[in-house]
């Protein structure tokens, strides 16, 4: 009797750990150093710090981060298929376009590269969020103002989520950069977390409303 109840408690706790893995998804993040721990451990940048976070609340996804220092929308796009057929991907966030823009690449080439990307994931079935990347004015107004549109652009023509770049309340604080001006320090992680955590919960929830309203219609 204590054996056979042994053994049905262990079969439940099984069947629950199994249905919490399978319930939790994957977002992937194909970004650059902002996301990649530049300049620290990769246990202290925010990826890290908010799975951290993520799994004490039990939480209903993780992030599995794809970001390399450097990184520009042409590797992005190069990496995008092996990244897809190896890793599990139920959400793709793309935080890239910076060092496009840094480096003076022509604007039609990055959306270019964009688009291109979140078509790769959209053929696979897997939901597509985008960053809305900005840059200092290093070529000026003009190219820096045509630059930020490109990712308003691309998310209403692929009708996607256009996400709040997490740098927007770091970059002009000089406490929270490393001596770069371009990588935010140790001290700014905690606030991009705060960032992303509410805006991956929200994003996450607006895409089950919108499937569950899909699959009543």
């Amino acid at each position: 009797m204590i054996k056979n109840t042994f053994f049905t408690l262990l079969i439940f706790c099984l069947l629950t750990l199994s249905a919490q893995v399978k319930a939790t998804s994957s977002i992937v993040l194909l970004g650059d150093s902002l996301s990649a721990s530049y300049g620290m451990q990769q246990n202290e940048g925010w990826v890290s710090i908010l799975n951290q976070q993520l799994r004490q609340q039990n939480a209903s996804f993780l992030l599995t981060n794809a970001s390399i220092s450097g990184e520009t929308t042409a590797g992005g796009l190069s990496r995008l298929p092996g990244i897809l057929s190896k890793e599990k991907v139920d959400y793709l966030l793309i935080e890239l376009g910076g060092n496009d823009g840094l480096r003076g690449f022509p604007l039609k080439l990055i959306k270019n590269n964009l688009l291109q990307i979140i078509q790769l994931a959209k053929a696979k079935d897997i939901p597509v969020a985008i960053m809305n990347i900005r840059i200092p004015p290093n070529y000026g107004p003009r190219y820096n103002q045509l630059f930020t549109d490109i990712f308003a652009q691309v998310a209403k023509e692929e009708n996607i989520p256009l996400l709040q770049f997490f740098m927007e309340s770091i970059a002009t604080n000089p406490k929270l950069m490393q001596a770069d001006g371009i990588h935010p320090n140790q001290a700014a992680q905690p606030l991009i977390v705060e960032v992303m955590h509410k805006q991956l919960h929200q994003l996450l929830q607006d895409d089950s409303q919108l499937t569950s309203k899909q699959k009543t219609n």
